[in-house]
């Protein structure tokens, strides 16, 4: 097996990792997995496409028309200058319209038949045909001093790809926390070969690395018998800057998180429990908790989230941005409980809403939302929410049950 030798790659190696878990006074070791997913944007993939006179004219809810441009240019051996792209509406995205497959196919279509063609695939085809969020295997080890303090960590990434280059969105950097606030660290890949295609999804690679990551320290702490919230102040150390990443930043939204949610100050019922997550991506600093219960029938139930986010100097459009972030956290939610696409013989089992769900709306919990505003340049808002959420819940359910998820989607049979 993969996982039972060295990686391939290094990531990153800093300090002795191997001596230092053999002679560390606690050693823990876990192994996390997730899932391929799918985009399953409400409305599937589409595009009206008319070839005349040696050029294409397209209508098509792209998150990347040049891209599409160049694609459909070089399928049908035109010029660029030949293919003239209107940029419409979309009825969501995520990622998966930055593939223009799509478009390619329905300016074939319109070439062979030689008529104007509106292409919409139904929800089966979508479905089955589309640039999956890569699923992954981590195999984890930490090594804590008498004092709890975190001396060695490693994680060997089992994921995807060929020839020494990961498959689309299935890479991990050398950036990845507690990169650099470990003394003794190795980070490193191993790859297998994949027929699947993959690509980004919303907070792409991020949406993954974060529950593995941040539940695995969530490990790190309970072994250290630390609140998990101040492990993570703690594990941050000092305000300074570590290349990108101001771990100022995200101390203090750790601490207005903590103040938010009334961390330490409540007393759950017997079943419920509070989890914490932090999460840096796409320049925003983010932490939120998460108030779930585990009910009769092993029954989850979120109750709560509360998330407390730095992008910078001007919240420009409030509303927009309070919807954003509440989304994210209500997608993240979507994809820990129930979603996961299988294959059996080189097919996509998973064909619709029944067998690959999204999250309902007597699902959805309220989503609390502050946002501190620093000295910063603004920042978007559409994916860095989505990380921390998910090993948020699952931290949640292990307060709640201390029965610990270390694999996506969420199996209530854990529970019973």
């Amino acid at each position: 097996m993969l996982s039972n030798q060295a990686p391939a790659t290094k990531v990153i190696s800093d300090g002795d990792v191997t001596g230092t878990l053999a002679t560390s006074a606690q050693k823990l070791e876990a192994a996390y997995s997730y899932p391929f997913i799918s985009h399953a944007t409400l409305e599937p993939q589409n595009c009206t496409a008319h070839f005349h006179d040696g050029k294409v004219e397209i209508w098509a809810p792209t998150q990347n028309p040049d891209a599409g441009r160049k694609i459909v240019a070089k399928t049908l051996g035109l010029n660029d200058s030949d293919i003239t792209i209107h940029m419409i509406r979309c009825g969501g995205g995520f990622g998966r319209r930055l593939m223009n497959d799509y478009m390619v196919e329905a300016a074939w279509i319109s070439r062979q038949a030689g008529a104007p063609v509106k292409l919409l695939w139904n929800r089966q085809d979508d479905m089955q045909h589309d640039f999956y969020r890569p699923a992954g295997f981590h195999f984890f080890k930490a090594g804590l001093d008498v004092g709890g303090k975190l001396q060695a960590f490693s994680d060997h990434f089992v994921s995807f790809g060929e020839n020494g280059k990961a498959a689309p969105s299935a890479d991990m950097n050398a950036n990845e926390f507690p990169a650099k606030f470990v003394p003794h660290l190795q980070l490193g890949i191993s790859l297998m070969p994949l027929g699947v295609p993959t690509g980004p999804l919303r907070a792409p690679g991020s949406n993954a690395l974060a529950f593995v990551f941040q539940s695995f320290i969530d490990e790190i702490a309970h072994a250290a018998a630390a609140d998990p919230l101040q492990y993570r102040i703690d594990l941050l150390g000092e305000r300074r800057q570590v290349g990108a990443f101001d771990t100022g930043r995200m101390i203090d939204v750790l601490v207005l998180v903590r103040e938010k949610s009334g961390w330490g100050k409540r007393t759950p019922p017997k079943g419920s429990g509070m989890g914490v997550a932090f999460y840096y991506s796409h320049l925003g600093y983010f932490a939120e908790v998460v108030h779930a219960t585990v009910g009769a029938g092993a029954k989850i139930t979120v109750d709560k989230v509360w998330v407390a986010a730095d992008v910078g100097s001007e919240i420009i459009n409030p509303t927009g941005a309070e919807n954003q972030v509440q989304g994210a956290a209500l997608d993240g939610i979507g994809e820990a409980l129930a979603q996961a696409i299988t294959l059996n013989n080189g097919r996509v089992v998973q064909s619709n809403f029944n067998d690959f769900s999204l999250l309902r709306m007597n699902q959805a919990p309220p989503v609390e939302v502050h946002f501190l505003k620093t000295d910063h340049p603004p920042t978007g808002l559409g994916e860095p929410a989505l990380p921390p959420v998910i090993p948020a819940l699952c931290n949640a359910l292990f307060a709640a049950t201390a029965v610990r998820i270390r694999s996506l989607p969420i199996d209530p049979k854990l529970f019973a």
